[in-house]
């Protein structure tokens, strides 16, 4: 059934509690490769409660994918889940996440866009508590075989990279059993864990989650070129441009520019395959 941009993007936004305390963020931390080495100050900021802040790519998380799901069961989108990617995501922090807390959730379809042979769906969450806004974030879903509505294109949000050699270059290593870690977060897709599953929608193994990769790339650009003060970040974009397997080094090479570092991620192994693209780390 095609979809009806008209009825999703005038739906009621669909609204939920979500809370989370300080094993969820510790949880999360460790999916991402934290605590090594375990000893290390700058480690334990990420998985010890007593020292613990939290990495804004946190939100993408909280409340265990409601947005997304809750968004694509919008009035007037119906698709066929095994013909959906996700495209890409942002987040926009209003002020940093506490380590315990509730709040409520808000999610709609914010923007729909045909793309001729794919549609692709935005799907927009805003997070407040009780002293207000705490984050918004955006989820490009792409849909293979959706577009054909007759909407707008949409914006291109390709951008080249300086043409002078990076500020930094990091490499994480990720673990091979990292995926499976990174589930307990709220991700179950088998897909980045189930062999079986994998082969059928055409891996030779389970790939590592594109918002672990989020995730993990972010903290590298905290820990290094933000010295560590995750209360500096006020936004953060990537378009997913490729795959990674567990057991698989990213490659991150960052840019440093006033108020921003733009990014790009490869995997090493597969002669730098690209893997996060379009991705800028805005800061204070």
């Amino acid at each position: 059934m095609p979809i009806d941009a008209a009825r999703a993007l005038a739906a009621e936004p669909r609204q939920g509690e979500i809370a989370w305390d300080h094993k969820d963020i510790q949880l999360y931390h460790l999916g991402l490769g934290a605590g090594r080495p375990a000893t290390d100050p700058d480690e334990l900021r990420y998985t010890l409660e007593s020292k613990l802040h939290v990495l804004p790519s946190f939100a993408t998380v909280a409340g265990a994918g409601m947005a997304m799901m809750g968004g694509l069961a919008a009035p007037g989108i119906e698709v066929n889940l095994a013909h959906v990617l996700h495209g890409g995501q942002s987040i926009e922090l209003h002020r940093p996440i506490p380590v315990k807390g509730s709040a409520t959730s808000s999610a709609k379809v914010a923007a729909l866009y045909d793309k001729g042979k794919a549609a692709v769906i935005v799907l927009r969450t805003e997070v407040a508590d009780a002293d207000g806004p705490l984050w918004t974030s955006d989820a490009q879903i792409f849909v293979r075989g959706e577009g054909g509505f007759g909407g707008e294109r949409g914006p291109s949000v390709s951008s080249e990279l300086p043409e002078r050699a990076p500020d930094r270059i990091e490499e994480r290593h990720i673990r091979e059993e990292q995926a499976l870690l990174y589930r307990l977060s709220g991700d179950w897709n088998p897909l980045h864990a189930d062999p079986e599953f994998a082969k059928l929608a055409g891996f030779d193994r389970p790939i590592l989650h594109g918002l672990c990769s989020y995730g993990m790339t972010l903290k590298a650009v905290v820990d290094t070129a933000l010295g560590g003060d995750v209360s500096r970040v006020r936004a953060y974009r990537t378009r997913f441009a490729g795959i990674v397997f567990p057991g698989e080094t990213l490659r991150i090479r960052m840019w440093e520019e006033p108020g921003q570092v733009r990014v790009a991620v490869s995997a090493v192994e597969r002669d730098d395959a690209p893997v996060l693209a379009d991705t800028v780390v805005e800061h204070a």
